[in-house]
């Protein structure tokens, strides 16, 4: 663990005093074996629509729907994606969600008589109502099967994004030097900052007076690496009353590892729930790693004729920086929507006609691109700042339905709240399919299944703010257009 003042140790200095990975060749096929034979279903809830950046061919559905959610996860051994959205709402708002959702995933699987696993999808940067969200699933739970859970296992790891825990402590890649997660500027988000680095003290820090130090237990590398499975149940097999795991991990190896453990701790007939990062979700359904989409699959039945549309909201620096770069290549139409206008209601409606109109005649002879002000604009407090983002996004979501009259080929969301509102709001999808991603691990691509009829098979790009190099937005927008290749190093 790391200690309670002074200048935590560099992961290198972490790493060194590890053991060696410890590689089960066979451990995805195994997990693969054990939900089938289970029945098991896992069902992530997504608080934006970029948790799924690590998988392929499996279901997205954005509607808060039971019979949605069941056709979804018909097969033993599937894996569904629930965007919720929730990081974008007010605390209880976002726990009632997560309740709700909950109530009906429990009771699927009392139905199925197989258990459905549920995964908090959070932030690796660890943006979220992380707490809030843990506690509503597990109330909903007991109202359904009378008790909790056992274990919440927190598992932030983004390896692909350079996001990975080591000594109890969250590191991210920046600028290709780890640094505790604390001191990146996604700490210091305007609804969601923190101060803490070491996980078992942000935790803490979150709980809001309900969670101490020792109510928070630990998965170290050592017991991952050198106990193997075996020593991941005894740990599991400990816990008890909804506490939370702390989960290490710097490689799909120790993931893997772990739901194996995880798996003999179930057998035992111990319950948990997941809060974590997109890496998690793929080591515990089992899948195998997919190449990067090539245009080939991004285009299977070919491209067709039509200009695409790009829509950038979040305003985290690396976003603002990858649209210069987007924008000094010189093959896009550009246009900026002003953040205090579109949240003044008085201007909001004439700004979202005006560029609709734009739009619709820029779409006729070159892609578009659609930004937000990088300025970030402050409420007066985390909710108003919410507040805010919610009122932009859903103008900006407004332009994007007003556009599909002109039928753009393809679109790009970069921005977890512009993501989903964009989606469902702007594109009208229900229920999409991953294909897999633009880069290892990193930028999803959805195949709309049910959505406006303007959208269903376009593809739509899922990117988040937080991820990429400067030069990954040009990229990706060359590489769905047709014309482009990977120029930037990812990941970070």
């Amino acid at each position: 663990m790391a200690p309670a003042g002074g200048a935590l140790p560099g992961l290198d200095a972490i790493l060194a005093q590890a053991p060696d990975l410890l590689a089960l060749p066979d451990a995805r096929a195994r997990i693969r074996s054990s939900h089938a034979a289970t029945g098991r279903r896992i069902a992530v809830l997504d608080d934006d629509p970029t948790g799924s950046q690590t998988v392929h061919d499996v279901s997205i559905v954005t509607v808060p729907d039971a019979d949605t959610y069941a056709a979804a996860l018909a097969d033993p051994g599937s894996t569904c994606f629930i965007l919720t959205n929730s990081r974008s709402l007010p605390e209880a708002a976002a726990a009632e969600a997560n309740s709700s959702a909950g109530r009906a995933l429990f009771e699927l699987g009392r139905r199925l008589g197989a258990p459905v696993d549920v995964v908090s999808r959070g932030d690796s940067t660890l943006r979220g109502h992380v707490a809030a969200e843990v506690r509503a699933l597990g109330t909903a739970r007991a109202g359904v099967a009378g008790r909790g859970f056992d274990g919440v296992l927190f598992v932030p790891a983004y390896l692909e994004a350079g996001r990975v825990t080591a000594g109890d402590v969250h590191w991210a890649r920046v600028g290709g030097t780890f640094v505790p997660v604390g001191e990146t500027e996604f700490a210091r988000d305007a609804t969601f900052g923190y101060a803490c680095s070491d996980l078992r003290r942000f935790l803490v820090e979150k709980g809001g007076g309900r969670i101490g130090l020792d109510d928070v237990h630990s998965l170290s590398l050592t017991d991952i690496r050198r106990g193997g499975p075996g020593q991941v149940a005894d740990v599991l097999r400990r816990v008890t009353q909804g506490r939370f795991v702390v989960v290490n991990a710097t490689d799909y190896a120790d993931l893997e590892v772990v739901v194996l453990g995880l798996l003999e701790a179930q057998a035992a007939g111990r319950t948990f729930l997941y809060r974590g990062g997109p890496s998690f979700v793929r080591a515990l359904a089992g899948l195998e790693p997919k190449p990067p989409l090539t245009p080939a699959d991004i285009w299977p039945w070919g491209r067709p004729v039509g200009h695409g549309l790009v829509v950038v909201g979040s305003h985290v620096g690396l976003t603002s920086r990858q649209v210069e770069v987007a924008l000094a290549r010189g093959r896009l139409a550009a246009r900026e929507l002003d953040v205090a206008s579109l949240a003044d209601a008085g201007r909001c409606a004439a700004q979202v006609a005006a560029t609709t109109a734009w739009i619709r005649a820029a779409l006729a002879d070159s892609d578009v691109l659609l930004y937000t002000t990088r300025t970030l604009v402050r409420g007066s407090d985390a909710e108003a700042s919410l507040g805010i983002a919610r009122a932009v996004s859903t103008a900006v979501s407004d332009v994007v339905r007003g556009a599909l009259p002109a039928r753009p080929a393809w679109f790009v969301a970069k921005g977890g709240i512009t993501a989903h509102d964009v989606a469902v709001r702007g594109l009208g999808i229900r229920r999409a399919t991953v294909a897999g991603q633009l880069f290892p691990g990193l930028v999803s691509v959805f195949r709309p299944v049910e959505a406006a009829p303007e959208v269903v098979g376009a593809p739509y790009v899922v990117f988040a703010g937080n991820v990429g190099d400067e030069n990954s937005l040009a990229d990706v927008i060359e590489l769905v257009g047709g014309s482009g290749t990977r120029q930037g190093g990812l990941p970070l």
